[in-house]
């Protein structure tokens, strides 16, 4: 870790010594980052984030590459010295002398010949490489578990989950939401509007801090809009964010209701209120509370049949955010699935109990897994025939070009 009276390592030195702690397990690609991060310029900021993220997204790839170079072992620096060096002439194109040669310095002594030799004839073979690319199977060339891309094809097709995939080692999009409650005086710089999507636009050039701390804009993708729109929150309502840190959808229900709605807004983590209530009070709620409850806990008397809408983003996977979250698809069981599943069913029998007769609830999450979404919907239904389906929706990233994400409205029957 470089610590503010150290000098920073170069990008290529940080990025090797995030993988290498990464690959012990335990801390996320992102916070390894920002801690090799403090110091450094922007430009080498970035060029460490495109580094990391450009080899964890397209990992499954390239050690099959750095097999093919060299099937015999290879010590853990040398090998992640060959990966960053793969990465950045096969996926991120950057220039080649100063790849190879950095690579190689970074290397013991005793392993720079075999480091130069690696990265050399990769180069040599580039176009024979990036052909037999598209031959091997999908989780090969598109660097995700196998018992994931079976279980995609099983649910959406093998033409849609090669696009799915495909999308998914892309760097993925940053966008952001106007706050009508805090117009801004002049146009978002350097942001294209997205077509259909009033408010919304695609940052070319960076997050616009002072507007962001002013609360003129919130950074989002586009898919936290569905459950949202579902739960279509209306002036004068009580709504619940059940699942609320760190605010992004209860700042859209304040957008949504031109700040006349009375939110509480829940989190089981007590050090997360300040920062979330401070992030409501910015994007212009007036009428907004936070509490701390943890929804695996019975519904508390007070909120009992009290809320006109409830909004309940559970836990997930974060399978539809894989290309976002890059740590995800290697963590990822399929166990996990169906420990989650039971999870998202409790909460949901738990927070259903604050939607008053005749009100709503939107069940969301970031997955797009069928165990996760709508056969949860549908197992609570079951036990549950005071409630129906109105709607759910589906976004699969490929088709939106945004993070994948579910959202089902359930409204309870009027007394």
């Amino acid at each position: 870790m470089t610590t503010s009276s150290q000098k920073p390592l170069s990008p290529r030195a940080a990025a090797l010594r995030c993988l290498m702690r990464w690959d012990k397990g335990g801390i996320f690609a992102e916070t390894l980052i920002a801690r090799e991060s403090v110091g450094m310029s922007s430009a080498d900021r970035a060029l460490l984030q495109s580094i990391v993220l450009g080899v964890l997204r397209n990992l499954r790839w390239l050690c099959h590459i750095r097999k093919q170079l060299r099937s015999a072992q290879l010590e853990d620096k040398g090998h992640w010295l060959v990966i960053i060096g793969l990465c950045e002439l096969l996926v991120l194109n950057h220039a080649e002398y100063a790849v190879v040669s950095e690579n190689v310095s970074l290397a013991p002594s005793r392993l720079r010949g075999v480091v130069n030799a690696m990265l050399r004839n990769a180069l040599r073979r580039r176009e024979e490489i990036l052909g037999e690319r598209k031959m091997l199977s999908l989780g090969m060339r598109y660097s995700t578990p196998d018992w994931l891309v079976k279980r995609w094809i099983r649910d959406f097709g093998k033409e849609d989950t090669a696009a799915l995939l495909a999308w998914n080692v892309q760097p993925p999009p940053v966008y952001a939401r106007l706050n009508p409650l805090r117009p801004m005086d002049s146009p978002l710089a350097d942001a294209e509007p997205l077509a259909d999507l009033p408010g919304w636009y695609r940052l070319r050039a960076g997050v616009p801090l002072a507007a962001l701390k002013a609360g003129q804009v919130y950074v989002a993708d586009p898919s936290t809009r569905h459950c949202v729109r579902l739960l279509a929150p209306q002036p004068g309502e009580r709504v619940l964010d059940a699942c609320a840190a760190p605010g992004g959808k209860s700042a859209a229900i304040i957008a949504a209701t031109m700040g006349q709605v009375h939110l509480c807004a829940t989190d089981a983590e007590q050090h997360r209120l300040p920062s979330l209530l401070e992030n409501l009070q910015r994007a212009g709620g007036e009428n907004v509370s936070v509490e701390l409850h943890d929804w695996t806990q019975p519904c508390p008397e007070k909120w009992q049949g009290a809320f006109d809408a409830v909004l309940l983003d559970v836990p997930c996977s974060n399978s539809g955010v894989l290309q976002r979250r890059v740590d995800a698809r290697w963590r990822l069981q399929e166990k996990e699935i169906a420990r989650l599943a039971g999870l998202q069913a409790l909460i949901l029998e738990q927070a259903a109990v604050a939607v008053r007769p005749g009100g709503r609830l939107v069940y969301s999450t970031c997955s797009i897994d069928n165990q996760e979404d709508r056969e949860v919907v549908d197992a609570f239904l079951a036990e549950h025939p005071e409630f129906s389906l109105v709607a759910d929706y589906l976004a699969l990233p490929h088709k939106e070009q945004a993070d994948g994400a579910y959202a089902a409205l359930l409204q309870r029957i009027a007394d």
